[in-house]
This record gives structure tokens, sequence and C-alpha cells, in this order.
């Protein structure tokens, strides 16, 4: 993750991987397997403290970066989350931590909490079948005189379960509306949902007649578009760069075993077929840092081909990531495949971010749209 660090970037980095390896270690990882929320509050609360939360957050709000951009400061924390398939709703709870510290809704509140680590926030977006096409909403936000009303059901939403506040997307006539939803009010219901990861905890959130005053919602209503297509820059940034971190872990954990493992009287690496094979798997891996950390910076640089940098990213990380890791898991032989052995916990980390904010698929759809609009005649 990035050619080159600050020292203050070196440091930050240094000190979440020792956090993780004192709070997550893999043995804490499978006792957590059966948690309803996949995490403990307060190894999140010392994450906060550490500065996961406040990293998108304005100075005037309590947060600040480290290096010249906060979301470059936290894709170093999103990679170790991958390389540590560590728990912890580190993307969502960042997104809506940076629209409310953008658009000062709410004041200092919740902001203090989501830094402190005391209070949890989720970004309600994706929705059920058939309605699950990548960037389609269709949950209805209704304006009545004071009051707005909010019906829909949205899916999957993470870390659901335990969030003190939803940022919730809707639809207001043709366009968009983003409302803060206490996740205790009338007519909200949570259904857990089981997930391919085994810390991350997923669930369908139902909004029947939500009732809030028209205060709840952020900026004006129906004109929310540009507001949640910077929220998905951040949150597909943030994933590539923890997708990346999974492939490192497992690659890293591969190299050690083909090594360690003789065959005939010679290490598994010695042999010409699998040389080729962790080349081809090496220069994947390299390509994936190089194109996530591209997209990443063009993202916190405001660069008007951000969205073409991460669209090429999610689709390159997603395909041949999911190359590396079976190649892994293949490469480690029987074991490979056991619930004992720790490979699993990168291919389910890598399986679920590959699917989370548009598929490959839908990604290399988006670079066809804006190839398109590119080449049309002025």
């Amino acid at each position: 993750m990035l050619l080159t660090l600050s020292s203050d970037q070196e440091l930050f980095s240094e000190t979440t991987v020792k956090l993780l390896d004192e709070l997550v270690p893999v043995s804490e990882l499978r006792r957590l397997r059966d948690d309803p929320m996949g995490f403990d509050r307060d190894y999140w609360r010392r994450g906060a403290e550490l500065g996961w939360t406040s990293l998108l957050v304005g100075e005037d709000r309590g947060g600040g970066s480290i290096g010249d951009h906060g979301l470059v400061d936290l894709a170093l924390v999103a990679y170790e989350f991958g390389r540590h398939a560590a728990p912890g709703p580190l993307v969502v709870t960042n997104v809506v931590a940076a629209t409310l510290s953008e658009t000062g809704h709410g004041g200092d509140q919740p902001i203090e909490g989501l830094l402190s680590g005391t209070e949890m926030a989720t970004w309600c977006l994706g929705e059920a079948p058939p309605n699950d096409r990548f960037g389609n909403v269709t949950l209805e936000v209704r304006e009545e005189g004071d009051d707005v009303v909010l019906n829909g059901v949205k899916r999957p939403v993470e870390s659901a379960v335990g969030a003190d506040h939803l940022l919730v997307t809707g639809r207001t006539g043709p366009g968009l509306t983003q409302v803060l939803v206490p996740a205790g009010a009338a007519g909200v219901s949570v259904a857990p949902m089981h997930s391919v990861d085994m810390t991350r905890r997923f669930a369908v959130v139902t909004f029947d007649d939500v009732r809030l005053p028209a205060t709840a919602v952020i900026g004006d209503a129906g004109a929310a578009d540009e507001q949640v297509d910077r929220q998905l820059e951040r949150a597909v940034a943030l994933l590539n760069a923890e997708a990346v971190g999974a492939m490192q872990a497992a690659f890293d954990m591969t190299v050690e075993w083909a090594f360690d493992r003789y065959s005939f009287g010679r290490p598994l690496a010695s042999y010409q077929e699998l040389k080729h094979r962790f080349a081809d798997m090496k220069t994947w891996l390299e390509a994936g840092h190089a194109v996530s950390d591209a997209a990443t910076g063009a993202v916190a640089g405001g660069s008007s081909d951000a969205w073409e940098l991460l669209s090429t990213a999610k689709a390159f990380i997603g395909d041949y990531g999911s190359e590396l890791l079976h190649d892994c898991v293949q490469i480690h032989g029987g074991i490979g495949v056991t619930f004992e052995h720790d490979l699993h916990l990168y291919l389910r980390r890598h399986t679920l971010d590959r699917a989370l904010y548009g598929t490959p698929a839908d990604h290399r759809q988006r670079l066809a749209d804006i190839t398109e609009i590119q080449e049309r005649p002025a």
C-alpha cells in the first residue's frame, strides 16, 4: 500500500498493525464467529482513539488527517483490515462521518460519538432484488409538511445490528435524498443476514412509514446525487485497499507454505510450474496495489478521472484477486479447504469485498458507459 509513506504515516500504520495483532488475532476472529456484532465495543473504541474514525472529518469538527489527504491515510487502515481480516464498520462509519462533517448536519452530534467510538453509524444504500443493480435506489422519502416519511427495504446493510445512526439514501421524485435516521426510530426493523465473512455482520433494514422531522434530511430533499457519488467514491476506494490487503496476506502465507512443504525431497516452491504460477500471482498482486493506490489518490485529489480509475481497480482486484486467492487454496492442497486453516478468512474477506458496491461486471459496465460518454461528439 503506497510506494512512499511519510514517517508519520509509517508510525500510524505500524500502530494500527500492533493494535490489530493485539486485539483481533486469528484466535479472536474464530471466537467471534457466533457473536451478534462480530467485534467487541472496546476494540472499536480503542481503534477510534487511534484515529480510525476521524481521518475524513475536518479539524473544526474534531478530526484531522496525518498526511495531505485523509482518505489516503484511511486506506492504510483499510489495507491492514484486509491483511488481518479485521472486524468493524470501518468503511461505513467513515462514509457517514465524512458526510456529516462536510454538510455540518447535526452540529457536534453525532460526530462526537463517532470520533470517540462510543457510537456507530452505517450507510443504508443497497436494496433487495430486483432493485439491487449497482447505484439503483428506490426507497421512497416522501415530504409531508414539516416531516419526511420513509418506506422501503435496504440490504445488505453492514453493522446495522448495534448501529446508533442510519444514513439512509432514498429517492424523492427523480433525485436522491439522504436522511439520518436514529436506529431506534419507530417503524425501523432490523433482521440479521448470514454472511460469508466470519467477522462482518449484515442485515435487512426495513423502513415502514418511518416519520421524522424534515431537519433529519441532510442537505435538500431530492438534491443528494453528488453527495451520494462522493460517498460511493470513498467506499469503493477503501474496499479496494482492503481487498488488496486480503490478497497480500494469502499470498505471503502461501509462499511461506511452499518453501516449508516438501514433496519428493524438494520444497514445493522449487518446482517450475509453481514458480510460474507464483510469478503470475505476484504480478496480479503488485498491479492490485498500484491501481488501488492510483484510484485512492485520484479520489483524494478530486481528479476528474476518479471513477475511471476506481472502476478499473474494482474490476481488476475483484477478478484477479479471486484468481490469486483460489490459487493459494489449491497450492495448499487438502488443508487449504479446511476450516481449521486460516486461509479461508482472507478468501471470505475478499469474496465479500468483491461484491459490495458493485461487482467487477458492474464496474466494467460503468467503464463502458464512461468511455461511451467520452467518445460522443461535442
